[in-house]
């Protein structure tokens, strides 16, 4: 695969070249745009100026992409091609970036959940609120822990400066193909904006709620009862931001989210049959247990003091409180207490509970005698409570965790030759602890007692990069960082089976260290934007996910390598026209036997297809509009003994129709699988914990409208 990625990298770098010096420089001059830049960097660099690659999807897109669907992870791997395929439940198990974990952020306040990962970040904030997604690609630690495989901000709304009020309105409904009444979803926002001069606000809030799924034989689609599903559910989201110019350099600003996606446990699930190809389905009933739920509290003070000797600081306080309730189940007396009757089953479910408490601080100066020197220094502390609870029982199937962590860190930043060069390079040193106090194991895994302990680590973590615009519009960049995270360690205490263990001396909650190496060229000039990279990133001591005895997942240590390469470009016609392609392909190992060989496949909760998207808009008779966009994922086998995880790739096609009714809104009527395609999702296929299970056979939706009207006054 290597030689491919090179023969690729080499063909399309020329074709890059050549596209540069082709363009004319008087006419790129005069469509130049203005700079972005990107918050989630911590720095104020240009997004071009940045030696990895970035990806920022806009307002605009989202708002072409809720007709299709809500769910954030479906929005950003429509733009990501290395994302993996959603789910379509409200777990991500199994999804990631690169093939490694992204660290989610609500401007800049951390929502993912490493220590027990439950897989649930992109649930955590209504797509109405959001004003920009900042995407930057692979392994770093300039937000601190998490970011093994890239980092993924939500940037919030803000009214413009001296702005009258402003109210956005949307309402939709949602169809499934033949219209059946259980499958109607019906959605509302509300979000008001204003500018009163010294102070500022911005507060929303919006409501879904969905019908059941329906695939493309008209058969509900199987409800997940252990990892909780989007379908047959109710979101709330209300939202608030404030913000006081107290002087001219000075600001602060309130953000509090309250977030609730709850089910509505009005169906069960009747299994499938894998060997026969038909899929688990869903008919009306009471499922046993809590409904599966995510509650994602979040709150942020910021302070910007720009002009303090001569640099701008910015400061930031926030807590975060999480709680994701799972699905239940006896799962072969698995979660019995010992206390049974002969034969019989005790029924349970778990709940997640994360409470976040931390601050972040940085300092950026450009005055200090160099030329072109920019220097960005800040200290980082979060504190990190975790546990997990059987919550019909009452006992903690994951003891209480904290992990906290001090993470002072700068970075260099220097442009040469008129900012044609830029050179980077940075350092972070994090000192981490993780405390955890006697426990036992539940009885499942041998009512293990567990001594506590506090390990404690330091990492110093590196980062290099440059970039050199060759001609006007064509710009070379490589960089190498790297990335720190915990395991799950959550998944690693819970499973202790073995008398005499503490946890001072557990290897497998040592931190993952994972790097990325990246090599790329963007173009940009006209109506063309253009963007290559390939990466390869490696980690000593990772993390893999397999399925035990039980299909519950747990981890194992193990040396990974990754490998990919991305293709993306876009091309704005003098009219309104614009046409886009992106594609990644990604190939990922690790050493499974311990024979000190990097040479057995990473799965599909690992690593996801490699894929090509492709999408076109157009504007004609004033007020038309039409957007069309084709996913498709590619075949993938796996070097395991059988062929039961191998992948059979599908093809999805999305439109969108929409009419500009002037002072009266936009009126859109979108088509999610305009075709119809039958298929059964990616995980479905091909993750090892599915492939023996009936229960995990699921199809994805089939043809479903959106007719949606949304409106500012």
């Amino acid at each position: 695969m290597q030689l491919k990625f090179l023969w690729v990298m080499g063909a399309s770098a020329a074709a890059l070249s050549a596209a540069a010096i082709a363009q004319d420089d008087t006419a790129q001059a005069e469509q130049a745009e203005d700079t972005v830049i990107v918050q989630a960097a911590r720095r104020p660099l240009p997004v071009e100026d940045l030696p990895s690659k970035i990806r920022i999807i806009d307002r605009g897109t989202i708002d072409q992409q809720i007709g299709f669907s809500t769910n954030l992870v479906d929005i950003i791997g429509q733009r990501v091609p290395s994302f993996s395929p959603s789910r379509q439940k409200l777990s991500g198990a199994g999804e990631s970036f690169r093939g490694r974990e992204p660290l989610y952020l609500i401007d800049g306040v951390p929502q993912s959940n490493p220590l027990r990962n439950g897989s649930r970040d992109g649930f955590t904030i209504d797509p109405a609120v959001i004003e920009s997604i900042e995407i930057l690609f692979g392994a770093n630690a300039i937000q601190g822990v998490g970011a093994t495989g890239g980092v993924i901000n939500f940037v919030t709304l803000s009214p413009q400066e001296g702005a009258d009020w402003e109210f956005r309105t949307e309402a939709a409904i949602t169809a499934s193909n033949d219209f059946d009444g259980d499958g109607t979803g019906y959605r509302g926002s509300l979000t008001a904006l204003k500018d009163f001069g010294a102070l500022d606000l911005v507060t929303s809030v919006a409501v879904e709620e969905r019908g059941a799924f329906y695939d493309a034989d008209g058969n509900r689609i199987g409800v997940d009862g252990t990892q909780g599903d989007i379908q047959d559910s109710l979101t709330t989201n209300f939202f608030v931001k404030t913000g006081w110019d107290i002087d001219p350099d000075t600001r602060l600003q309130f953000t509090a989210n309250i977030y609730e996606l709850e089910g509505d446990g009005d169906y069960v699930q009747v299994v499938g049959d894998r060997d026969t190809g038909v899929p688990a389905t869903s008919v009306r009933g009471d499922p046993e247990g809590d409904a599966p739920t995510n509650t994602v509290n979040t709150f942020s003070l910021d302070l910007t003091r720009q002009n303090l000797l001569g640099g701008d600081l910015v400061l930031q306080g926030f807590y975060r409180e999480f709680e994701a309730i799972f699905g239940g189940g006896t799962f072969g007396g698995f979660f019995n207490t010992g206390n049974e009757a002969p034969g019989e089953l005790t029924f349970d479910q778990s709940a997640n509970n994360s409470n976040k408490t931390g601050f972040k601080g940085t300092y950026t100066h450009s005055e200090l005698g160099v030329e072109g020197l920019t220097v960005t220094g800040g200290l980082d502390w979060i504190r990190d409570k975790t546990f997990q609870e059987l919550i019909q029982t009452g006992r903690l199937w994951v003891p209480e965790t904290v992990f906290e962590s001090l993470a002072p860190f700068i970075q260099f930043d220097q442009q040469l030759l008129d900012e044609r060069i830029l050179l980077s390079a940075g350092l972070r040193h994090e000192i981490a602890s993780l405390d955890v106090d006697d426990y036992t194991t539940i009885f499942s895994s041998g009512s293990t007692f567990v001594s506590g302990g506090s390990p404690d680590f330091e990492e110093t973590l590196f980062n290099v990069g440059g970039s050199f615009e060759v001609v006007e519009g064509l710009r070379l960049y490589g960089s190498y960082a790297e990335g720190f995270t915990m395991p799950d360690v959550g998944r690693v205490l819970r499973a202790v089976n073995t008398p005499g263990q503490d946890v001072d001396t557990l290897l497998n909650v040592e931190p993952i260290i994972a790097d990325n190496t990246e090599i790329g060229a963007s173009f940009e000039r006209g109506g063309l934007s253009a963007n290559i990279a390939y990466f390869w990133s490696e980690s000593d001591f990772g993390q893999r996910l397999f399925a035990n005895a039980q299909n519950i997942f747990e981890v194992r240590r193990e040396p990974t390598e990754i490998e990919g390469i991305e293709v993306s470009a876009e091309y704005q016609f003098d009219g309104p026209y614009l046409i886009g392609a992106s594609y990644a392909a990604l190939e990922g190992q690790s050493d499974q036997d311990d024979d000190g060989r990097i040479d057995e496949d990473l799965g599909a909760e690992n690593i996801s297809p490699d894929r090509l998207n492709l999408y076109g808009s157009a504007e004609f008779l004033d007020h038309w509009s039409v957007f069309v966009q084709l996913n498709h994922f590619f075949d993938r086998e796996f070097n395991d003994p059988t062929d039961v995880t191998d992948f059979d790739g599908y093809t999805l096609v999305d439109a969108n129709v929409g009419y500009d009714l002037g002072t009266g809104g936009r009126v859109e009527l979108s088509a999610q699988n305009l075709f119809n395609e039958d298929y059964i999702t990616y995980i479905s296929q091909a993750s090892s914990s599915a492939a023996s299970r009936n229960d995990q056979f699921f199809a994805g939706r089939g043809r479903t409208l959106t007719l949606r009207w949304t409106a500012s006054f």
